[in-house]
Formats: C-alpha cells, structure tokens, sequence
C-alpha cells in the first residue's frame, strides 16, 4: 500500500527545491493512489515512482551573438518524461521563468495528458530562459539556430517531437525547424506548430483555446445545458485566451474580460468579434492591454485578475497558479459553477481543492487544454502518410478527441452519478501508461 505523505516525502527528497514539480505530482498523485492500491500489479511494479523520474533531462548551453557583437549565454533544456506510449511529445517554452522545476512539472503533467488525447504520444517538456521580448528578427533567428544545433541529436519524428509554447510561436517554429533540416538533411515531422507552406496543420494555433471552450460544453451537455447567454471570464491574452474566447463567442457565451501583465480588460456587455480582433492584432504587435483602456465598451482594471468579477465560468488561460484560495472562494460566492483550465495548473492546490469540494462543473488543464497537443499530434499523422487535412477536416477531429476525453473523465471520476474530472483525468491518464510499462517489465 502507498501512503501519499510518504510517498510525497520521498518525491521532495529526490527532487529539493523544485516546488511545481511538487505540485504537479501531488495533485495527480492525491488522486491515482487510491486507485493504485486497488490494483496490486501497479504497486508492486512501482509505477508511479517511476513515472516521477524522467526517462533522461538534458541541459545543454546556448551561445549566440546580439545584434551589437556582444555573446550572450543561455542555458536549454529538454526533460524527456516517459515514452511509454509513442515518442515524447511536448512544447518548447522560451521565457525568462523556465526553470528546471518548471519544466519537470509540465513535462509530468504532458505525460497523462497526452495519454487522454488517445494518440500515441509520450511526455516531454523544453525551453531556455531566453526571453523573445524587445528582441530583433535577427536575434531571434539566432537563438533558435543556436539551440536547435544542440537538441537536434536528441529529436527526431520517432524520437521526441518538440513543438511551441509560451514564447514559442510559428515564427520560432521556422526557425528551429529550419536549423534542423539543414542539420540532418531530411524533411521530417520532427518539430509540430510548423507553418502550413512546409508542413503545418491548419488550426493548430487556435486548438488549446477551440478544445477548452469544446471540452466545457461537453460538461454542459452531461448537465443538458449550454453556453448561451453564459458570462464567462478569460484570462490571459496569448493564443490560447484569444481563441477560447472567439470560440465562446461563437458558442453563444458573453465573454466578460480578458487579461495580462499589465491588468484586465473588462467588457460589462460582452467581448466583440472587433474588440476580440483588436486585441489579437495589438498582442502580436508585442503591446499590453493598457493600450486598449481608452476604448468604448471597456473598463481597464490596472494589476488587477479578472476573478472578482461576477460569473457562470472561468477560463483561466494565462499561467500557472493565477487562481489562489482567495480567488476560487470568490469565484464560487459569486456564482461561478463552470472552471475550465487553459493554462496548465493555473489554480494552486488549495484553489483546486476549494472548487472540488463545491462540486462545481471543474475540469483541469490536462484534460480542457489537451486540445493543442491533440492537433500536434494529427500534424504528425498528415506529416507520416504525406496529406493535408482541410480546416473543417481537422476541427471535426479535435471536437471528436476532446469529446473522447470527456468520456474517459466520466467513465474514471463518476461515482454515486456525480463525476469529479480531476480524479477522472488523472486516472484515465494513468492507465494507458500504465499498462504499457507493465507490458515492457522493468525497464
């Protein structure tokens, strides 16, 4: 039998100082060992703790030149979790909070959300403390040529499929991508999010934010219920708070705020398709929101998160831990019944804990936000037979996939006819992992 305070003890011992990794694997860990201990071969076989240590971490410098002549040092990683069931799979992030402990809990947290897309995906997870921002085109260039000189020998379509993430866009993605055809000297589905001229699959940029607005209105639907006419909050502004908020728009929902560093925009009649256009050319512009707080319609809300804003449902789609206790209570006092996660881990455990002991509609990021993954993984399928689904070809796909991973949630985490998504993703997660390294034995 596994005892979760031993177990965590055991997991901070190996792992010192790393308190994201922490979380991350005492939130699925709080979760799957009681379904463990059930089932004697996974215990014995010690899945979990080895699901904790990834398969291998590298850390490798970047050196690269400015624009002034001056050398700049980074330093790179690639944390290859586990490739249990298909080849690691994961985003590179370029940001100057990557750190190691970062890095190791989105690549935990990759390994059972891709094992929920159903497709044949390991875990993995990269990136450099780089950050893009006030940078030039050619400084840009520069970096990803330098950091795809060293990890090009540890990826490879059947190896390890890296693809973008925070500060890692389509434009990022050409350039790694094409430091790595001219390092091996093959055009491969090595690297997912390419362009569609050479390789690319068409809504891969709106998927995380299209598969979370799908998976919530799965949720709905078990309830009979819709989005319409439902005030929903979005944080964050990058692509995936973008694209679930045109999404909710689309589905009927008044989208209320959308955020950033700077603050919140607050819309009290509802986010517009212009509006929702304005911001989206004004973030690829590289500005803030507080270039917006003048405008009609709108109140800018300065340092400020969109939660205390009365609501039916939360999308948080901006970072980990952007919603504390605090927040979740008064997200609950003021009628929010839906959280669906954009961003991975944005609620902090006891957050998490708040909306599951409430018993409201909460769906955790490795389920809501898999919808990215899922067309990374359809851009590798075109990329191996050598086709190119259209657009209606591919979001038909990803509402099937985020449809089946609701029915895996249901399936793991319903008990007395109520289903709680945390526990039936992680367990759903965990299964097909689970059981493929059962099949291999002890390597």
């Amino acid at each position: 039998m596994i005892e979760i305070g031993s177990f965590m003890q055991w997991v901070v011992d190996r792992n010192p100082y790393e308190p994201e990794f922490h979380q991350a694997v005492h939130d699925v860990a709080g979760k799957v060992i009681p379904f463990i201990n059930s089932r004697p071969q996974y215990a014995e076989s010690r899945i979990l703790e080895r699901l904790t240590e990834p398969d291998r971490i590298l850390s490798f410098r970047v050196t690269w030149e400015d624009d002034a002549g001056r050398v700049r040092i980074n330093r790179g990683y690639r944390v290859q979790q586990s490739n249990a069931i298909g080849p690691y799979k994961g985003g590179l992030r370029f940001d100057h909070s990557v750190t190691l402990s970062v890095l190791k809990f989105l690549a935990f947290e990759q390994v059972f959300k891709n094992s929920l897309t159903t497709l044949p995906m390991g875990g993995a997870k990269g990136g450099s403390d780089f950050h893009p921002k006030g940078k030039s085109e050619h400084e840009l260039m520069r970096f990803c040529q330098a950091f795809m000189t060293e990890l090009h020998r540890h990826i490879g379509a059947a190896v390890d499929v890296p693809a973008g993430d925070i500060g890692v866009g389509a434009r990022e993605i050409g350039y790694l991508f094409g430091q790595y055809k001219r390092l091996e000297n093959q055009f491969t589905g090595a690297i997912t999010g390419k362009g569609a001229a050479f390789g690319g699959s068409l809504i891969r940029t709106e998927a995380t934010g299209y598969g979370c607005a799908y998976f919530a209105r799965e949720m709905l639907k078990a309830r009979t219920e819709d989005f319409e006419g439902r005030r929903c909050l979005v944080s964050g502004a990058g692509n995936v708070a973008e694209y679930a908020a045109e999404k909710l728009i689309q589905l009927g929902a008044i989208v209320l705020t959308m955020s950033d560093r700077t603050g919140t925009l607050y819309f009290p009649d509802g986010l517009s398709t212009e509006q929702l256009a304005e911001i989206i050319d004004l973030k690829r512009r590289a500005s803030s929101l507080d270039a917006l707080a003048s405008g009609a319609g709108v109140k800018f809300l300065p340092r400020s998160r969109p939660w205390a804003i009365p609501c039916d449902a939360a999308f948080p789609c901006a970072t980990q831990n952007e919603i504390d206790a605090a927040d979740a209570r008064t997200l609950l006092d003021n009628g929010c019944f839906l959280v669906a996660e954009g961003a991975n881990m944005p609620a902090t455990s006891e957050a998490a804990q708040i909306f599951e002991d409430a018993g409201i509609l909460y769906a955790p990021g490795k389920a809501a936000n898999a919808g990215g993954v899922a067309i990374s993984g359809l851009e590798m399928t075109q990329n191996a037979i050598h086709l190119f689904w259209t657009r209606e070809e591919v979001d038909k796909r990803l509402v099937e996939i985020m449809g089946h991973i609701h029915e895996q949630c249901v399936e793991y985490g319903t008990k007395n006819g109520c289903t709680n998504y945390v526990t039936g993703a992680n367990i759903g997660g965990f299964v097909k992992v689970a059981d493929a390294m059962l099949a291999y034995g002890i390597v």
